[in-house]
């Protein structure tokens, strides 16, 4: 989407989170004077004090917030629609004419450096971060973007061609794009997002997009033991080079370090250095993070596993010590029948589970095991929850939060969750038992 494309069009950004306020800073540096329309499903009242003042100062906008702001499509030309908003529901407010397009597809087009996408359904933040660490030591000037919180616009004005960029990409955010990354690394596809994008299929389309449009001057670094990336691997116009998870069993969704080592290649990077920034990489928040032992229970925060392979490999990775599992959240439509399977083949001796997928995992327990099954709790608050890990954990063993589902429903976000487990944990951690 070129810049060159909005004159005279009148123009409409759509979502006015992180992303949208970016892209509305971005466009009225470039257009001090143009009509700019903003569409949220908030009321102006709920937005911060900073964004509420920025608004009133400017004379250049017209506001369609709250319930009924996807009436105001049909006025505008082009749309830069924010990553959460489902496409689905434009349809009934769209015209033919009308060009949806995304603060993505604006950088894309606009970047004069090196774009570095990496997707996959989990692991994609570490692995971004990991290529980051590993081209920063090898003194490439780097910039680590995009979904993993930098909003990316902000970039455009000073970047230059010696500039890379390593850019984590949802599938909200590639499914509207028209162009692909020069390297395009894919880690995995397992079932997620199926209440936002509608089917697997759709899901998986929107993924494809990040090596759809790649040429044979290009890269793909693809995880060739996954099926589904393999299968858009073969499509793919791109120089292909595969890899393959030398961790154990079931980890194959989580971040591996050959892509950074793969990346790091490209740009003269010896394995041996790559490695060596690898070694001292501390993993992200609210992924498998190590959060403390208190009363000799060890705590971990999984509050990014959002799907049942993630929960899935948290058991594979920690093995038999895990005696607590915290499960459940906001209901996507995701099977949990492998997850329950897996469940009963580990040592877990205590469930906890969050509506309303908990009350489905256990039932899909239930129907694979009607008598021998581990003790469970249904809870609707962390502190419940915690309590309980603290109450029926042994000693020496392991408490895991690794809900296998979004966070929608209870929490704000996975963030949250996650922040939460590690303040009750300790809280409740450093009083005695009664």
């Amino acid at each position: 989407m070129l810049l060159a494309d909005m004159k005279g069009k009148e123009t409409l950004i759509l979502g006015f989170g992180r992303e949208g306020q970016d892209s509305f800073l971005f466009l009225r540096k470039k257009f001090p004077t143009k009509m700019l329309g903003i569409a949220d499903k908030k009321e102006f009242e709920e937005f911060s004090s900073e964004i509420r003042e920025l608004l009133n100062k400017d004379r250049k906008v017209v506001l369609y917030l709250g319930q009924d702001y996807l009436k105001s499509l049909a006025k505008y030309d082009i749309i830069i629609k924010a990553p959460g908003i489902p496409l689905k529901v434009l349809k009934p407010f769209q015209s033919k004419k009308q060009i949806i397009t995304s603060q993505t597809n604006i950088f894309f087009a606009h970047c004069a450096g090196t774009i570095i996408g990496v997707t996959g359904t989990k692991g994609k933040s570490t692995t971004s971060a990991m290529i980051y660490e590993v081209l920063r030591s090898g003194g490439v000037k780097v910039h680590l973007i995009g979904n993993i919180e930098k909003p990316v616009l902000g970039f455009l004005d000073t970047a230059t061609k010696n500039d890379v960029f390593v850019y984590e990409l949802s599938s909200f955010q590639l499914e509207t794009i028209t162009k692909s990354p020069h390297i395009a690394i894919f880690l995995n596809l397992y079932p997620e997002h199926l209440d936002h994008h509608g089917t697997l299929k759709n899901y998986t389309r929107a993924k494809e997009n990040i090596t759809k449009f790649q040429t044979k001057d290009d890269y793909l670094i693809f995880n060739r033991n996954d099926p589904s990336v393999s299968a858009i691997a073969m499509k793919s116009k791109a120089h292909k080079i595969s890899f393959q998870t030398k961790e154990k069993r079931g980890t194959l969704i989580a971040a591996s370090e050959e892509p950074a080592i793969l990346v790091g290649k490209l740009f003269h990077i010896s394995t041996r250095n790559a490695q060596k920034v690898l070694r001292k990489f501390k993993p992200l928040p609210h992924r498998l993070e190590p959060v403390s032992t208190w009363r000799e229970i060890t705590f971990y925060n999984d509050s990014l596993a959002t799907i049942p392979e993630a929960t899935i490999a948290a058991l594979d990775i920690l093995g038999k010590n895990v005696h607590t599992l915290i499960l459940g959240g906001y209901d996507r439509g995701i099977p949990f029948e492998k997850l329950a399977q897996r469940i009963l083949k580990s040592n877990v001796q205590t469930l906890i589970l969050f509506p309303t997928t908990g009350n489905t995992i256990f039932k899909e327990i239930e129907a694979l095991n009607e008598k021998d099954f581990p003790e469970h709790f249904f809870v609707n608050n962390m502190s419940t929850a915690v309590q309980l890990c603290y109450e029926h954990t042994l000693k020496g063993k392991i408490c895991l939060l690794s809900p296998a589902s979004s966070s929608f429903n209870l929490f704000s976000d996975y963030k949250q969750r996650g922040e939460e487990f590690k303040k009750f944990v300790a809280l409740y951690g450093k009083k005695k038992r009664s």
